[in-house]
């Protein structure tokens, strides 16, 4: 490089970066086995590797804004007065970050009274008088105002794709303008909602894009304001003001008062002994492998080059592998010959794992494509199936020996999805088996467990995406049959291949998180009654919906004219927009906090909110019932007879195990477990479950107060376990103990509040919450929960003591051992660690009930199994399972049940099940 050469700076929007990476992993956040939130850390720690493999800058820096006031904020007061309170998991994540940063010996940059985007740009100017090229590494699109030549935005990587790098010519084209500088005018055209920065009222980006590429500038739109019509002429000419503040705001100055030290931003050898430490405690196993920090050797200086180039002897950082770099044997396996040599290596292997690929997701309708087997690493094989049924039956009838073979294990991702899929062909999958999936669902179960993710953390492997092959989703979608066998072969085998890989790479985990038993005893034992559950089916009477439709629309009618007699004009009650003046202005109905209002200006109806409210005025509560029934139609009524599959006349809900934090099941297409069963109009909907036909009935069996029952075990509070050992009304012992009446004498009324404090309490309920649901005096609610407490002392200690041990594990532990992690525990935010309190208090228990029913389901399955039983489990809800019975074998089938729930697991305290067989769901329970 000359001395005249141009030089490459890389100057980081710190907070920027940081808040994209926390939010990017928002839905799904990254926890360490300590409980710690890890996303914003991760996130930006791939996005500095990123852009260190991808560019090797030769100097670089990260700014951070600091916290006192700018000078925008002595031109505005109200600048940034609307962001929200830093994120407590975000907030912790800044020291770690930090370190990070200084682990890789990358200088940190900060200016007290000014902001990030006002010191990169000033070092950014400055940079480019000594011929350097400038990067403003961030997503902020106000960086597009500084770009010239020399000076250029790089906007980071998503999901998989090239970072984007904006000169002149890219910002021109995004926002349709002639210069880089006229963002400035966009922006305070259109204000920045996250800033506080007001601009024009009624103009947005579109607007203010069209404005400034007509007349070129804000001075520009202000000469020609006769030029426009309308409101928008009268917005900009009464907020003329504001409008030019705002484009101050927004201006990125460029004089902040800071050297420009090259020297200081040279980039050094990163510290691989910090490094090395701070990745072991975020244990960030991949990154730290992908840097080669694993077996370096920390105390042997690496000798740099001029330019802090690291030499050759320095382990290079790994970039993400995938199938162009890695060698690999994919095979197709097409003919009779291939198939015969391919099932004789599967039949002396201890385990295989296979893969179909399919025309769909719908297990009950769609056809297997391919069928993909792999038992090496980097070899695996895709066996074709012909388009027509029959053929494709004949070809996996030849494989279906080695599925049956218990004594060879199976290994797959979401392994219950294929087995459904070869049921359909009545190929039936048994011997030990193992889903990755479901592995790691059981050591972190709050993160994603989908194969391109599980791909990127542990093999640091980008897997083809499907919409390479058949696009994205969407009608325009083509189906798997269209796409060429070798691009077939090549994403089948991929899937099998990094399948095997990936067990061998989370197995471990299994035993490090205590998880094994989980697994091996209730997790992928209740895969196969699942699958069974699911094929199964129950039968719908879309009569009996078709005819509760017209009546639950009458209804919808009558309450909707008692709500505009009570408003005292029509509207659109399903308008919030038009609901909340009629509540909150017309009315005047609010809270003691006032009336709340969204970020669109318009006021929140939300249910929580009119919860609240539904004592201030008869309205709230025949709107919320309006709602109630108008979703009770769409979601339920109308919706259940179209999901009906046609082929089989059943309905084919799927059951979900790794959705929930708590360890329970959910289900989709439908949603059962969200049925309202607490009022009239819900439980009516299970009268449309229906038993196969005449020759069978329709059983319920439902634990009674399982969660009291568990509470009571964990406690082992004296009073409570008495109670539940002499089978005594539990509700009507609390009542007579916290009113201090002899049991004889406690009234229904006592009863049902005493029956609301069992169930809140273990929910965390406080006085406030109690005195909602009973309609109560607060200061009753709170003499109710002290009694309660009085009544029953060891309840408090044990919740007091997961409290205790939360805050110092993390996590809490169900009775086989699940954990809930709990990263907002020691939260100095008061209400989100009330949130985590309450969530350490129930986990256990909700978590031991689903362990308990899924010990259940696995039993009663393989008693139906071994007694060759023709009645079958059709449906798991909450603590209640069902079943579609031949009445010949009932009386068997009711004690099998019964047995088999009531001894699931020995707590100490007695499981009850109540049982009952009818014509329908609703009679049966």
């Amino acid at each position: 490089m000359t001395e005249d050469s141009p030089k490459k700076l890389f100057l980081l929007d710190a907070y920027a970066l940081i808040y994209r990476s926390y939010y990017a992993f928002i839905r799904n956040p990254r926890f360490n086995s300590k409980g710690v939130n890890t996303s914003a850390m991760l996130g930006f720690t791939n996005s500095l590797i990123q852009l260190l493999e991808a560019e090797e800058p030769h100097y670089i820096g990260v700014v951070f804004d600091v916290s006192a006031p700018t000078f925008r904020h002595e031109m505005f007061k109200e600048y940034k007065a609307n962001r929200e309170e830093m994120p407590e998991d975000l907030r912790k994540s800044i020291p770690y970050i930090r370190k990070i940063i200084e682990a890789f010996n990358i200088p940190i940059i900060e200016k007290e009274g000014f902001e990030a985007d006002d010191v990169i740009g000033t070092l950014a100017k400055k940079a480019k008088k000594e011929k350097f090229d400038t990067f403003m590494m961030t997503p902020d699109k106000d960086y597009a105002q500084l770009v010239e030549d020399q000076i250029r935005m790089y906007k980071p990587a998503k999901q998989g794709g090239a970072a984007e790098v904006w000169g002149p010519e890219e910002v021109k084209k995004n926002f349709g303008i002639e210069q880089p500088e006229q963002v400035i005018d966009i922006l305070g055209l259109m204000g920045d909602s996250s800033d506080n920065i007001p601009g024009c009222p009624g103009i947005g980006p579109k607007t203010a894009e069209k404005l400034i590429a007509e007349f070129g500038s804000i001075d520009g739109i202000y000469e020609n304001i006769d030029k426009l019509k309308g409101k928008q002429k009268e917005n900009l000419i009464e907020f003329e003001e504001q409008v030019r503040l705002s484009r101050k705001l927004a201006t990125i100055i460029q004089d902040v008062p800071i050297e420009f030290d090259k020297t200081g931003l040279t980039r050094e050898e990163i510290n691989k002994e910090a490094l090395k430490a701070l990745f072991e405690d975020l244990e960030f196993r991949t990154l730290s492998e992908r840097l080669g920090l694993e077996d370096a050797k920390t105390d042997t200086p690496v000798q740099q080059t001029l330019f802090g180039d690291v030499e050759t002897t320095q382990p290079s950082a790994k970039k993400q592998e995938n199938i162009e770099t890695i060698p690999h044997q994919y095979y197709l396996v097409e003919n009779e010959m291939q198939r015969a040599s391919l099932r004789a290596e599967l039949a002396v292997s201890d385990a295989f794992c296979f893969d179909t690929e399919t025309t769909g997701l719908d297990t009950h309708s769609s056809e297997i494509v391919c069928l993909s087997f792999a038992f090496r690493k980097h070899e695996a094989y895709c066996v074709t199936l012909p388009p027509k049924r029959e053929e494709a039956q004949k070809v996996l009838d030849e494989f279906r020996e080695v599925f049956a073979d218990e004594n060879i294990g199976k290994i797959a991702q979401n392994i219950k999805y294929d087995m459904l899929m070869l049921a359909n062909y009545g190929i039936e999958v048994k011997g030990k088996l193992y889903d990755t999936m479901l592995a790691h669902y059981l050591i972190q179960p709050e993160q994603k467990h989908n194969l391109d993710h599980l791909c990127s953390i542990y093999l640091n492997y980008g897997k083809v995406p499907t919409e390479n092959l058949i696009g994205k989703k969407g009608k325009n979608q083509l189906s798997m049959r269209s796409v060429s066998k070798e691009k077939l072969r090549d994403y089948a085998c991929e899937d099998a291949d990094l399948t095997l890989q990936l067990k061998d790479a989370i197995d471990p985990e299994l035993d490090k998180f205590e998880m094994r038993e989980l697994f091996e005893t209730i997790e992928m034992p209740l895969v196969a009654v699942l699958v069974h559950m699911e094929k199964a089916g129950v039968k719908l009477d879309s009569a009996v919906l078709k005819e509760y439709a017209v009546t639950l629309r009458e209804q919808i009618i009558q309450v909707e004219k008692e709500i505009f007699e009570l408003a005292g004009e029509e509207f659109n009650v399903s308008s919030p927009k038009q609901l909340g003046p009629i509540l909150f202005e017309k009315l005047k109905i609010s809270a003691s906090s006032g009336a709340k209002k969204t970020k669109t200006k318009q006021y929140s109806t939300s249910e929580e909110v009119l919860v609240k409210l539904a004592d201030k005025h008869p309205i709230v509560n025949k709107v919320l019932d309006f709602r109630g029934m108008k979703k009770l139609l769409s979601t339920y009524v109308e919706a259940l007879p179209q999901m009906v599959n046609p082929k089989t006349g059943k309905l084919h809900t799927s059951f979900n195990q790794a959705i929930t934090a708590t360890g329970r099941l959910s289900s989709v297409n439908p949603n059962l477990q969200n049925i309202p069963i607490r009022d009239e109009n819900g439980r009516e909907i299970r009268r449309a479950f229906i038993p196969s036909d005449g020759e069978h009935t329709f059983l319920s069996a439902d634990y009674s107060q399982i969660e009291l029952r568990i509470m009571a075990a964990l406690s082992k509070d004296d009073e409570m376990l008495k109670a539940f050992a002499e089978g005594k009304d539990i509700h009507a012992i609390t009542a007579a103990n916290i009113y201090k009446v002899p049991e004889s004498e406690v009234t229904s009324d006592m009863r049902r509040k005493a029956k609301t404090a069992n169930f809140g309490i273990i929910y965390g309920i406080s006085a406030f919450g109690l005195s909602q649901r009973l309609n109560i005096p607060r200061t009753e609610a709170k003499e109710l929960i002290d009694g309660y407490f009085e009544s029953f002392p060891k309840i408090k200690a044990f919740m007091d003591k997961q409290i205790e041990l939360a805050g110092k594990k993390g996590y809490v532990q169900t009775i086989k051992g699940r954990k809930r992690y709990l990263n907002d525990i020691n939260s100095a935010n008061a209400v989100v660690r009330g949130v985590a309190e309450r969530n350490a208090i129930n986990a256990p228990i909700q978590g031991s009930a689903a362990d308990i029913i899924k010990v259940a389901m696995i039993n009663i399955y393989k008693q139906f199994k071994a007694e060759k039983l023709k009645s079958k489990m059709v449906l798991q809800v909450h603590d209640e399972l069902n079943f579609d019975v031949w009445k010949s074998e009932l009386e068997k089938v009711k004690n099998i049940v019964k047995t088999e729930m009531e001894h699931a697991i020995d707590l100490g305290v007695p499981l009850t099940v109540e049982m009952n067989d009818a014509g329908n769901w609703l009679d049966a329970h």
